[in-house]
This record gives C-alpha cells, structure tokens and sequence, in this order.
C-alpha cells in the first residue's frame, strides 16, 4: 500500500520543491548559475568575510537550505532525499561563497557526505581556495562519548550552524570560525524518539515497521535503528528518558547556561513540542540550569516521520553572543 503525499513524480520532487523556495524567498536565495541544487545567499557572502557552505540530502527542510542567509550559512548544496549532495554543486556554492578568507564547510557526518564534501575540498584547493570542515556529532544515542567521532550530526546542527554563522558575519579568521565551529559542536547534544516511520517520495514505501504502541529511542533522521524499540509512553515520560541521557553527558553544574531545542520530525504538531518544552524546562529549573533561550519547531525534520528530538547546548558567553547575534535567512531569523 502506498503511501499519500502531495507531489508529481517523485524523481522531480527535491528540483520542483527547489523552485517553490526560490519563488517564495527571492529576496534572500539565488541559485548558482542557475543550478537548483546549489544555492547562495544575495547578502551573505562578501570580501574579507569567512565563506560558510552546509548541505546534505533533501528531506530535512529547513535543514539545510532553509539556514541560508546573512548572519548565518553563505551557501548550501542540495543532495536527493536523504543522499549527500555530488562535490560540483559543492564546490559551485564554494566558489560563490569565498571571499579570500577561506571557506568553512559544515554539515553531519554522514559518510557519503564526508567523502564528496572532502572531493570537492580538494579539487577546490587546487584553485587556491583554503577549505576547513567540522563535522556536527550531536546525536549522543549514535555512539559513546569515547567514539564522539562517530556519532551522527541531526537536528542540533543548527546551533552549531548558527555559532559558525555569527563568527563568519563578524568577519573572524578562519582559524576563530573554525574554534568556535568546533566549540559548538563539543557542547550541542541531542536525542530524538521516533513514534512512526517515513516513506521516500520515489517508493511512498513506510521505511521501516513499527508497531502501533512503540517508539524508538535514538532513531537516526534516515531511519537507522536506535538504541531502544519501547512500549510508548507519555510526553513527561518521554522527556524524563532523554533528559536523563542529555543532563548526564552535558555535566553542566548548576548556575550553567543553555538553549534548548525541541525539533519536530516532521508530522508531530507543535501542540505535542509545546507538552514536551513544558516539561524541558521544568526538568531544566530543578537542576539549576538557566534557559537562555528555547526554539520549538520544525527544525531538521525526516520528511514526514512521527516523533521528535531535543537538543541542549551548552553556552558560554563567546557561544550566547554568537546565539544572539543577528541573520536573515531564508527560513529562520534573529533580530
């Protein structure tokens, strides 16, 4: 049985989706010459300035193209759902966004990423542009805190996105942009609960089976299996689980600071975030840590997968300032 989704055919849909952003956000986004699977922001990149390039697979909106802007991401290349972009748009979105600084690339580790991001990094190199990459590893249920390196990049790639962002807008060194990148990433942790699969627009096949009174703790934002198949329980439950993992491997003492993300999937309503935020920050109050500012939406999403994630970073004064510090993006703003 397949399942319902308002498209055409499913090869044209990330291109077609393409044209439908570029219609509704001509005053932040143009393409590369004319290549919709490489987008630049119109008043992001400029002399002197640190470019920064993301990108990934289709099927994440707003991640990636929906963080392209001033203040934020000069460039995202577009990949097919849930598939790494190919190293030309890459490196069409790096020429476009280098402004003699250097060129910082950002997005999750993910291997096919890795290796076409790298591809493109060293053909880029040849024409003298100096290319940097930090990797997100947010998703703390993916591997133990010994193997970081392994661990996915999800959803609490827009804090680090957004940290990077800020460093380039302020005209920092490539070297800075890269440290706080980095930064970043070390205090951005994230675990997400799946209640129901995905179908791919090609195959409008469920991706996975799950039960009708189950949930899965940790699931990827592809559909890879996380760390617990469990019976469902009730949002402050739910909270209560991750919250547990998150607070122990943030080890932040009190008087500490945060942000805090609680991210749609992609089919849970924000009546469902809202319940979950609630109990977020009541958790967060009793163990004396101060909520310096909370995002409740749809901010990585895996098309339409029932479920959410939360996302804590850990912020210092460098990391709040970058937090702050203004963008206009296509899809998200600070003011």
């Amino acid at each position: 049985m397949q399942t319902k989704k308002i498209i055409n055919n499913g090869d044209d849909a990330v291109d077609e989706m393409v044209e439908g952003i570029l219609a509704a956000h001509s005053d932040t986004l143009r393409p590369v010459g004319g290549n919709l699977r490489a987008l630049v922001a119109k008043n992001g990149p400029r002399p002197g300035k640190v470019g920064l390039v993301i990108g990934g697979g289709s099927g994440h909106e707003p991640s990636f193209v929906g963080f392209v802007g001033k203040g934020l991401a000069d460039a995202a290349a577009i990949g097919n759902v849930f598939a790494s972009p190919p190293p030309d748009p890459i490196m069409e979105c790096t020429k476009a966004a280098d402004g003699g600084a250097g060129v910082l690339y950002m997005y999750g580790n993910y291997a096919g990423d890795v290796m076409n991001f790298d591809m493109a990094a060293e053909m880029i190199g040849m024409d003298g542009i100096e290319v940097r990459t930090v990797l997100t590893t947010d998703d703390i249920a993916s591997a133990p805190p010994a193997e970081r390196h392994k661990r996915r990049g999800v959803a609490g790639n827009f804090f680090v996105f957004k940290a990077a962002g800020a460093a380039c807008d302020m005209m920092l060194s490539l070297d800075e942009c890269e440290r706080i990148a980095r930064k970043a990433n070390d205090r951005t942790f994230t675990i997400g609960v799946a209640l129901g699969a995905c179908s791919l627009p090609q195959t409008r096949k469920w991706n996975f089976e799950m039960g009708p009174d189950e949930m899965e703790v940790g699931m990827g934002i592809h559909g890879e299996p996380g760390i617990a198949r469990e019976p469902l329980q009730s949002a402050d439950q739910i909270v209560d689980r991750i919250m547990d993992q998150l607070l122990a491997e943030m080890d932040a003492p009190k008087g500490s600071k945060v942000a805090v993300l609680v991210n749609s999937l992609g089919s849970t309503p924000l009546m469902e975030l809202y319940i979950m935020n609630r109990r977020v920050h009541r958790r967060l109050a009793d163990a004396r840590i101060e909520t310096h500012r909370t995002f409740v939406g749809t901010y990585c999403s895996s098309l339409e997968m029932a479920g959410a994630s939360i996302t804590l970073i850990h912020l210092d004064d460098e990391l709040q300032r970058m937090l702050d510090h203004p963008c206009d993006c296509a899809m998200f703003q600070v003011k």
